[in-house]
C-alpha cells in the first residue's frame, strides 16, 4: 500500500474512532434534553452513557478475531454501518428504549475502530513514524471525548439533542464515500481464523460485569450487594478467560503480549493514567458547581483550553518522540501530569477560576503528550501479528481502570463529604499520576537502548 493510501486509510479510521468517542461523551450534556423528551428520571437516563461504555468493553476483545478474518476495509464499513444505523434510529427514536438500542449499535462501532486504529498506527507506518501516528490517533482518544460535552450542549441549546445524530449521519456518509475511494481491500486476513466461543463468552460476561460494577459504584452505595456480586463474577470470568488464552490453540487474545517488558510497563502506566485523569472529567465540574458555587457553564469552560491544546500536543508529542526518542517526552509529560494533579488536590472554594483552569491545562498537556509516545513505545516490540491483541486488551482494561478510578473518587466524596472529600478525590488522582511518573522515570528507555 502506497503512502498516500495509508495516510488516507489512517485518517478515515481515526475520524471514525473520534466520532465514536465524541458520541460517547456528547450524551453527558444531552441527558437533560432526553429526560425532557421522554420523561425519564436521571437514574434511568444515565444508562445511555453506561451502556455505551459497557458495549465498548465487551466488543473490543472480539475485534481480534474479526481483524484476523476480515480486511481493514471491511471492518471500516461494518463500523460505519453500525454507527449510521444507530444514528438514524436515535434521531427518529420514539421512546427511551429505542434510543438505548441505538446507543448499543453506536458503541459496537466505537469498539471496532479503537483497536484497529492503534494497530494501523503501529503496523502500516515505517519505523520512526509510529509515535507520530499514535499522537494523531490520540486526537480520537483525547481531543474528541473532551470536546464532546461542549459540542452536545451547544446542539441541545440550539436545535435539540436529535440534531446531533443528524449531523453524525451526514459525516458518516462522507466517511463511507471516502472509504470507497481511498481504501483498497488487502488480502492479509486469515480466513481460517478460529473463534473460541467459550473465550468470547467469558470475555463478554467478565469485562461486562467488572465495568458495570465499577460504573454503578460511582453513584450507588458501596454496600450494594449487586456491586460486589457483579465484581466477583467479573473477576472470576476474566481470570478464567486469561488462563484459557494460555492453554488453547486459537486464543481470542494472545497473552504472549505480556512477555514484552515494554508492553507490561506501558500497560501498567497507561492504566494508572486512565484511572487518574478520566475521573477528573466528572469530579472537577462537580467541585466547581457544588463547592466553588460557580455556574455549570464555568464547569464546562474549565476544560476548553485543555481541549484545544490537546489537538496540538497529541501529534506534537508523537513527532518529538520519533525525533529525539520517547523517554524525554514521556518523562517530562509525566512530571507535568503530577505537577498539575498534585497542585489541584489543594484547591479550595476560594481558588480563582483562572487558577483552576491553569492547573487543568498543565494536567491536560501532560495527558495529551504522554498518550501517543507511551503507547507506541509499549507496543513497538510486539510481533506484527500480535499488535491487535496488545491494542485490544489494553483498550478493554483501560475502560475498567477509568471506571475504577472514578468509582474510588466518588466513594471518597460520598463518605467524607464536603470540600475535604473533593480534595481527597483529587489527591487520589494525583497518587495515580505519581504511579505513572515512577513507571516513566525508572522503566521507560529509549528504543535504541
Amino acid at each position: 500500500m502506497n503512502n498516500r493510501r495509508t495516510y488516507a486509510m489512517f485518517a478515515i479510521v481515526t475520524l471514525t474512532a473520534a466520532l465514536g468517542a465524541l458520541t460517547q461523551t456528547s450524551m453527558n450534556s444531552m441527558l437533560s434534553g432526553v429526560q425532557e423528551s421522554f420523561g425519564t428520571p436521571e437514574s434511568v437516563s444515565q444508562w445511555l452513557t453506561t451502556i455505551y461504555m459497557l458495549v465498548i468493553g465487551v466488543t473490543v476483545p472480539l475485534v481480534t478475531h474479526l481483524a484476523r478474518r476480515y480486511s481493514v476495509r471491511t471492518l471500516i464499513f461494518v463500523a460505519l454501518a453500525f454507527m449510521l444505523v444507530g444514528a438514524v434510529i436515535a434521531a427518529f427514536s420514539p421512546n427511551f428504549g429505542i434510543l438505548l438500542f441505538a446507543r448499543v449499535l453506536q458503541a459496537v462501532s466505537a469498539g471496532i475502530m479503537l483497536p484497529v486504529m492503534q494497530t494501523i498506527a503501529m503496523t502500516r507506518f515505517p519505523p520512526g513514524q509510529n509515535a507520530t501516528a499514535m499522537g494523531i490517533a490520540g486526537i480520537a482518544l483525547g481531543f474528541a471525548p473532551n470536546i464532546g460535552p461542549l459540542f452536545g450542549g451547544l446542539l441541545v441549546d440550539s436545535w435539540g439533542w436529535r440534531s446531533f445524530f443528524w449531523i453524525l449521519s451526514g459525516i458518516i456518509v462522507v466517511l463511507a464515500l471516502a472509504t470507497l475511494a481511498f481504501v483498497r481491500k488487502r488480502e492479509h486476513q486469515m480466513h481460517d481464523a478460529h473463534l473460541d466461543y467459550l473465550s468470547a463468552l467469558l470475555s463478554t460476561v467478565g469485562f461486562g460485569c467488572v465495568l458495570l460494577s465499577f460504573s454503578t459504584a460511582a453513584y450507588r452505595p458501596i454496600t450494594d450487594p449487586a456491586i460486589w456480586t457483579g465484581l466477583v463474577v467479573g473477576i472470576v470470568c476474566v481470570s478464567w478467560f486469561v488462563l484459557r488464552q494460555r492453554r488453547i490453540k486459537h486464543p481470542l487474545i494472545h497473552m504472549s503480549i505480556f512477555k514484552s517488558h515494554t508492553y507490561v510497563v506501558s500497560f501498567i502506566a497507561q492504566n494508572l493514567l486512565n484511572a487518574s485523569f478520566m475521573g477528573i472529567t466528572l469530579i472537577l465540574p462537580l467541585f466547581i458547581v457544588n463547592v466553588a458555587q460557580m455556574t455549570p457553564v464555568d464547569a464546562g469552560l474549565v476544560f476548553l483550553p485543555t481541549t484545544i491544546l490537546a489537538a496540538v500536543f497529541n501529534p506534537l508529542a508523537g513527532i518529538l518522540s520519533d525525533k529525539i526518542g520517547p523517554r524525554p517526552v514521556i518523562v517530562v509529560s509525566a512530571f507535568l501530569l503530577v505537577a498539575g494533579s498534585g497542585a489541584m488536590a489543594f484547591i479550595t472554594a476560594d481558588t480563582p477560576f483562572w487558577l483552576i483552569t491553569a492547573l487543568q491545562v498543565v494536567r491536560g498537556i501532560g495527558v495529551s503528550s504522554i498518550i501517543g509516545p507511551l503507547n507506541s513505545w509499549g507496543m513497538h516490540k510486539l510481533p506484527v501479528e500480535n499488535m491487535i491483541d496488545g491494542s485490544a486488551f489494553f483498550t478493554t482494561v483501560r475502560q475498567a481502570c477509568a471506571s475504577f478510578g472514578t468509582a474510588l473518587m466518588m466513594l471518597l466524596i460520598s463518605v467524607v463529604g464536603g470540600a475535604l472529600g473533593y480534595n481527597l478525590a483529587l489527591g487520589l488522582s494525583a497518587l495515580f499520576a505519581v504511579g505513572v511518573l515512577i513507571c516513566s522515570v525508572f522503566f521507560v528507555r529509549d528504543l535504541k537502548s
